[in-house]
C-alpha cells in the first residue's frame, strides 16, 4: 500500500512572478494516506487540477516535493510513475478508431516490454475492469461512437487495468448522470487504493471523502474531515455563495443546501 504527501509545492505556468495568482499554487502540502479517499474542493480558477498535474508527474513543481512513498517522484522516470499511478482526467483521449477494449488495454503498456502483446491475463484484467464500470458486451464498440458518461467509464477502466497503487482523478463525475456518479464514487471508495480526487459537487464531497483539502487562489485553506471542513463559513469566504449545513437524513454526513434569492 502507497501513501501519497505533496510538500510546499510552487507552480506557475510561467515561471516564477510571472502569472496572475489565480494560477499559482502557493506552498501547497497535502497527503494521501494509503487506502484513503480524499477530496480536492475549489472554486473553478482556485488551482485543483494544477496541483493533481504536480503530483502525476505532468507538471514539474518550481519548488516543494512530490513523494509516492518514499520515492520523490520527480526523480523517477514517466513509466515508473505509470505502473504505479493512474490517472483518469476531464478530457477524453484521442481514440484514433480504437475500440472500447483496445482503449482498456492501453492500461497494461507501462507493465510490458516494448514489443509484448497482450497476455492471457492482461486480456481478463481488461474483461473484469469493464465489468467492473458496468461496461460488460461493450468491449467490440468503437471508443468515439460511446457517449461522454461512458467514455468516462471506459477511461476508469483502463485506469483500473494499471492495477495502480494511487488513483489521481480529475473532476471524474462531470460527464455521469446521478446514477453513474454514485457508482462510479462507490466502485472507486471499494477499491482502497490511495485516491486523490478533484470533486465539484460538494455533497458527493462529503458523501464519499474520507478527508477534504479546500484551495483557493492556489493555496490550501482548510483540511480535515466533511464534517471539519464544510461549514457555512468557509463556504461562504472560498465559494461566495451561503449555504445551509445539516446532516444527511440517513447517513450522518453534512448536507448542503446553497441559498439563492428567487
Amino acid at each position: 500500500m502507497t501513501s501519497l504527501h505533496l510538500n510546499n509545492i510552487t507552480w506557475s505556468p510561467l515561471g516564477h512572478g510571472h502569472c496572475h495568482h489565480q494560477f499559482q499554487l502557493r506552498d501547497a502540502s497535502l497527503h494521501v494516506a494509503a487506502g484513503e479517499f480524499v477530496g480536492l474542493i475549489g472554486p473553478n480558477g482556485s488551482g485543483k487540477t494544477s496541483l493533481l498535474r504536480c503530483a502525476w508527474r505532468f507538471s514539474k513543481p518550481q519548488s516543494g516535493e512530490v513523494r509516492l512513498e518514499h520515492h520523490n517522484v520527480w526523480k523517477q522516470s514517466s513509466r515508473w510513475c505509470a505502473q504505479r499511478i493512474a490517472v483518469v482526467l476531464q478530457e477524453f483521449p484521442e481514440a484514433f478508431g480504437l475500440t472500447v477494449d483496445e482503449v482498456v488495454a492501453m492500461g497494461r503498456t507501462p507493465h510490458k516490454g516494448l514489443f509484448d502483446g497482450d497476455s492471457l491475463e492482461d486480456r481478463h484484467l481488461v474483461t473484469q475492469t469493464l465489468e467492473s464500470v458496468g461496461l460488460k458486451g461493450f468491449e467490440d464498440h468503437a471508443f468515439s461512437t460511446l457517449s461522454g458518461g461512458e467514455k468516462q467509464r471506459v477511461i476508469l477502466a483502463r485506469a483500473l487495468a494499471q492495477q495502480p497503487q494511487l488513483l489521481i482523478l480529475d473532476e471524474p463525475t462531470n460527464h455521469l448522470d446521478p446514477r453513474y456518479q454514485l457508482e462510479l464514487l462507490r466502485l472507486v471508495k471499494r477499491l482502497q487504493i490511495g485516491t486523490l480526487a478533484s470533486i465539484h459537487d460538494l455533497n458527493l464531497a462529503a458523501a464519499f471523502c474520507d478527508r477534504l483539502y479546500v484551495i483557493n487562489h492556489g493555496r490550501i485553506v482548510a483540511s480535515g474531515t466533511p464534517k471539519d471542513v464544510l461549514n457555512a463559513a468557509l463556504l461562504r469566504n472560498v465559494f461566495g455563495v451561503d449555504a445551509l449545513i445539516d446532516e444527511h437524513p440517513l447517513h450522518g454526513y453534512p448536507r448542503i443546501t446553497w441559498i439563492t434569492q428567487p
